[in-house]
């Protein structure tokens, strides 16, 4: 199987759908936050290993204590993912903090820094233009 090929493709996207719901209904770990949202996961062409890409919305204690977590319901998560989704092997998985959108909101808030601060200088050089037409 290609790695591009749409069988994985619908693969990777069952995985990630069948985990987000099972770490937000079924792992009882109180370190997983509820916030935490499967980005991504990328199941390996023999189905052998899985990245799945976590995202956390708080600060860094948080994020962490979420990644132990799921970690630690790594083989739960698995044997769960086996009963639900008929795959020839189960895939192993690895999670990842997904920061990307961490990094989105920060561009973001840059690009809007700037527009504010475009818009102040166009209105600063408008209100010059007519004090000097008096």
């Amino acid at each position: 199987m290609r790695k591009n090929s749409i069988k994985n493709t619908r693969i990777n996207e069952a995985v990630r759908q069948e985990l987000s719901m099972l770490i937000s209904r079924e792992v009882k770990d109180p370190r997983v936050d509820m916030m935490a949202t499967v980005t991504r996961a990328i199941v390996a062409t023999d189905l052998k290993t899985c990245k799945v890409y976590i995202s956390v919305y708080g600060d860094e204690q948080k994020k962490e204590e979420t990644m132990a977590g799921l970690k630690s319901s790594e083989g739960f998560l698995r044997h769960m993912l086996a009963k639900s989704l008929n795959l020839r092997n189960t895939p192993e998985l690895f999670f990842i903090l997904d920061e990307s959108l961490d990094y989105a909101m920060y561009m973001s808030g840059k690009i809007d820094e700037l527009s504010r601060e475009e818009q102040e200088r166009t209105a600063e050089k408008d209100t010059g233009d007519q004090d000097g037409e008096d």
